[in-house]
């Protein structure tokens, strides 16, 4: 049988936002219990007291630690790099398609100042690559199936310390910032010490910010 502080703790662990907010002190307990009252007592099939789900937060609240990732593994501020004029374009998997991949991974290398990325899905291919290089791309996948295609794109690229390889929420510490503030994030790529985020050019800058400020602070 469930009890209480089970479902109360259920439901903030699988919410990173409330755990994390709750470690830091910065929610109204009172708010969240009236929040979560409801999933709460769906969890344990009859009523539950607004008192007692009170108790059982303030409980939770004072076992719960804050996870600072930036003072674990960031000795200093990581090198962040903006690109801009890029453009994505998503093909449908097919034969044909499996052929053309070294013919599309030869187009930037003549000049090492493109963005290229190749990112092989289960179904889909997506190709992230400076605008310069668009047209002879999309020459090259011409008689492909086309699954979307965004352009007006940036990327940040942050260089992460080799730490973050065996360190939990490493993605998200930056994640999170950018989705508190309303940041749409087109894609993610990822190759071993470097995140990359690929948003809307109109979003570059603001993105940047946040991301820097993370760091701000003392290390």
């Amino acid at each position: 049988m469930v009890t209480i502080p089970e479902a109360a703790e259920t439901i903030i662990n699988r919410s990173r936002y409330l755990s994390e907010s709750m470690s830091k002190g910065i929610i109204n307990i009172s708010a969240l219990a009236r929040y979560i009252q409801p999933e709460l007592e769906e969890m344990l099939k009859k009523k539950a007291s607004y008192a007692a789900i009170v108790m059982a937060l303030n409980r939770l609240s004072a076992q719960i630690k804050p996870h600072y990732v930036q003072n674990r593994i960031f000795k200093t501020k990581p090198d962040m790099i903006v690109r801009s004029n890029l453009a994505e374009i998503t093909v449908s998997h097919s034969e044909s398609l499996i052929d053309k991949y070294s013919t599309l991974l030869k187009l930037s290398k003549p000049n090492s100042k493109y963005f290229f990325t190749i990112t092989e899905g289960v179904f889909d291919t997506t190709i992230i690559a400076s605008l310069d290089l668009f047209g002879k791309i999309k020459k090259v996948l011409e008689n492909e199936e086309i699954a979307s295609e965004f352009n007006n794109l940036s990327s940040i690229t942050i260089r992460l310390p080799k730490e973050a390889i065996q360190t939990p929420g490493i993605f998200y510490f930056f994640l999170k910032s950018l989705a508190w503030e309303g940041i749409n994030i087109i894609e993610i790529v990822s190759a071993y010490l470097e995140l990359t985020i690929i948003l809307s050019e109109k979003e570059t800058n603001r993105a940047f910010a946040i991301l820097q400020s993370l760091f701000d602070q003392d290390i």
